[in-house]
């Protein structure tokens, strides 16, 4: 059994020499030690230039300053070419927040809010009832006021980079949730 437990930590100090030896690749490295540049940005649609349907944009990243990988000593504004990072985007397309609600407040009761944004059956529907006695028209300007119903082709709307943007909240595995304050905590306050 002791020869099992030598034999054991031999392979385990070998394979953690060869792990030594190999130099630092950049593809490898870590979150913080890299930073990334900003995704280009289109004036007109305000969203990142090649932002695709995934919602993801591929943007140039760097090293941070003295970081070596590749065999390279970085110094922070060097821009590596193996570093290329997917960032989050707003996928947008041709339809517009302030036509597409102006047309649910002035014409909404005949469907033109809905056949704008893709949705011709409903738009049909809205236009041979009178926007449901209006009723549907009122529920169409809050639920486009509030970006709940968005375009049929699965993109945002296009809103001035300043304007009233929605962004969702949500809770997933990179999401940090603060423990909460100890009695130690307060008392070095």
């Amino acid at each position: 059994m002791e020869i099992l437990y030598i034999l054991l930590f031999l392979v385990q100090h070998v394979i953690l020499c060869l792990c030594e030896d190999q130099p630092l690749q950049c593809s490898e490295l870590q979150v913080g030690q890299y930073k990334c540049k900003e995704p280009e940005i289109d004036d007109y649609r305000q969203s990142a230039v090649n932002c695709d349907v995934s919602r993801k944009v591929k943007v140039e990243c760097m090293p941070v300053a003295n970081i070596t990988c590749d065999d390279v000593m970085y110094n922070g504004t060097t821009v590596s070419n193996s570093i290329v990072k997917e960032v989050d985007c707003r996928y947008t397309t041709q339809y517009s927040y302030t036509t597409s609600l102006l047309l649910s407040i002035f014409l909404g009761m005949f469907g033109v809010d809905r056949m704008y944004l893709g949705y011709p059956a409903l738009g049909l529907l809205k236009f041979c009832t009178l926007g449901f006695l209006f009723v549907g028209q009122f529920l169409d300007i809050i639920l486009i006021a509030t970006q709940v119903v968005k375009p049929a082709d699965g993109s945002d709307y296009i809103i001035s980079y300043y304007g009233p943007m929605l962004n969702k909240m949500e809770i997933n595995n990179n999401t940090y949730i603060m423990p909460p304050p100890t009695a130690n905590y307060v008392d070095e306050l």
